[in-house]
């Protein structure tokens, strides 16, 4: 049997990344193998603690960067505002336009506005968006499995963010767009084109080990070291019966998805020259058979030592149902141990006592003198040997049956419990269904109250729209008037100043005429004194001007 699985790389990333799996190219023919590398493929109750996305700081570190550039007064928003319309692009423009063409603008851009763009992927791989961030990351999927183009050479033109978002689409791992892992161009054009291992702690050249099996086969990315048969998906879990191994072709598988799917079962045993029944596992990859009761024990010895309470309670879980449907005596006795154990820890049993528990329990199945009871049936004994053997096997029945009535009782209580959560989640859904509806019904009053008020205000502008033209019109008209009258003014006094103007004239001319004649009497006196005067002739001729005026 298989030791306990190991991490593939003991010196690579300790930490868990998304188990989203990416489905093949689009248009393939063969269901099981979309189904089984879909994000609805088979998940366990204990697969979704270690299916998660696990790394601390990447939404810390970009929420501490956008609180950064607000304190200082403009947001990471701010400079994808500010882009010229011609270089702005989304997620579907990568996942669709040619990669030439988007890498020459991408190259264009600036850094803070690349971090901010492989944030929001992030946010969409995440889910927190709900159903709307799943379509679209199922839309932006589609878009690069059906681009047939994509190949090694075309990969290489690619700008780095745009290689990171592609591969980070394509896997559905958020991991590719974190700031802390750095991985080669060359690694992640491997990792698209499905040549290398997107476990980034594995990183194997694919197909692992050169495994020619039909699952590795199918070149879909499936890497045997790190990953599950059925559900293709990986973890980081170690040290556990979560991963069940083939003893034959070395390819792991989860122990739900082996229930689920129905490869655990009860069959002859794979030991040579046994012929008794026991619960084997049948590998979905090679179809071969392998003997569980023994790896669950090298499990326990190498492993339970280290186990705290809870990991034990969890190991313990899978043990039971694993052998919860077994049909031989060693795996149902297993499978009474494990309960008996669980309820023991639930009950505050100490974990060092419990692990001694159940190696005793595995020494005691693996004792011979144990089962020498097999070989006495054929030598003839006593009538009180006899009855008292028949009293154990009745005593070993009663006790079988009290177990079987304990576990229905247990699953009937388990169910009623159930039941009376439904019933208390109906009653806090319709709780939820009738308050929504109570805030329907006061969003739609306000909505009245709110359309009234814009009746009202539109009322009031109309009203106020009236008032202005009117005050318009009375503007006008009183313009029209002070125009009328400015002007009528203007004239007034343009005819008295020219009435003033010719009154003085006239005064004027007067006062000449008076002088000229007064000049004119002293000439008369003076010629007659004799000899004319130059000066006289100028005289005439001012008066002869002014006559003429």
């Amino acid at each position: 049997m298989l030791p306990p699985r190991q991490q593939p790389r003991p010196g690579g990333l300790q930490t868990s990344l998304s188990l989203v799996v990416s489905p093949d190219a689009c248009g393939s023919p063969n269901p099981q193998e979309r189904g089984s590398t879909s994000d609805q493929a088979r998940d366990s109750p204990s697969e979704s603690a270690s299916s998660r996305e696990t790394w601390p700081t990447s939404d810390a570190l970009m929420a501490k960067k956008l609180e950064k550039e607000k304190e200082n007064g403009y947001a990471e928003h701010s400079v994808v505002r500010n882009m010229p319309n011609s270089d702005k692009i989304s997620l579907r423009d990568i996942a669709r336009e040619r990669v030439d063409v988007i890498a020459d603008r991408m190259r264009n851009l600036p850094d803070e506005y690349l971090e901010k763009f492989k944030y929001e992927l992030r946010v969409i791989l995440e889910g927190s968006g709900g159903a709307q961030h799943r379509n679209e990351f199922q839309f932006l999927q589609r878009l690069v499995n059906c681009r047939g183009e994509l190949t090694e050479g075309i990969l290489c033109l690619t700008h780095r963010t745009q290689l990171e978002i592609l591969v980070a689409i394509k896997t559905g791992i958020q991991a590719f767009l974190h700031p802390s892992v750095s991985l080669s161009q060359a690694s992640l054009i491997d990792i698209f084109l499905y040549k290398r291992c997107r476990n980034i702690a594995c990183g194997s050249v694919l197909p692992a080990e050169e495994c020619s099996c039909e699952i590795c086969s199918k070149k879909n990315g499936f890497c045997n070291l790190c990953m599950c048969a059925i559900c293709n998906k990986f973890d980081f879990e170690v040290n556990t019966c979560r991963w069940i191994g083939c003893d034959l072709c070395s390819h792991w598988t989860h122990t739900d998805c082996a229930i689920s799917n129905g490869q655990i079962g009860t069959g002859p045993s794979v030991k040579v020259g046994v012929s008794s029944a026991e619960t084997l596992f049948r590998c979905h990859a090679c179809s071969r058979t392998s003997e569980l009761l023994g790896w669950v024990k090298d499990v326990f010895q190498h492993c339970a030592p280290t186990w705290d309470a809870e990991a034990f309670v969890r190991e313990l879980d899978f043990v039971r149902r694993i052998f919860q449907r077994s049909e031989d005596a060693r795996g149902r006795k297993l499978y009474w141990k494990c309960e008996e154990l669980v309820e023991k820890l639930k009950g505050g049993v100490a974990d060092p006592m419990a692990c001694k528990v159940i190696l005793s329990f595995f020494q005691d199945l693996d004792d011979p003198s144990k089962n020498q009871g097999n070989d006495e049936g054929a030598r003839p004994i006593a009538p009180l040997e006899a009855f008292g053997k028949i009293a154990d096997v009745v005593q070993e029945a009663i006790r079988k049956m009290e177990a079987v009535a304990e576990e229905k009782m247990r699953l009937v209580k388990k169910a009623r419990l159930s039941l009376e959560a439904c019933d208390q989640e109906l009653k806090d859904k319709a709780r939820e269904v009738s308050m929504l509806k109570m805030e329907r019904q006061k969003k739609k009053q306000q909505i009245d109250d709110i359309e009234s008020i814009v009746r009202l205000k539109q009322a009031e502008a109309e009203m106020f729209d009236k008032k202005a033209a009117e005050a318009r019109r009375e503007a006008e008209r009183l313009q029209q008037i002070t125009l009328a009258k400015t002007n009528k003014s203007e004239e007034d006094y343009t005819n008295r100043y020219l009435k003033q103007r010719l009154c003085e004239a006239e005064a004027e001319k007067q006062y000449l005429i008076e002088k000229m004649k007064l000049q004119e009497s002293s000439r008369a006196s003076q010629s007659s004194a004799g000899g004319t005067d130059p000066s006289q002739i100028m005289y005439s001729k001012i008066q002869d001007l002014i006559k003429n005026m």
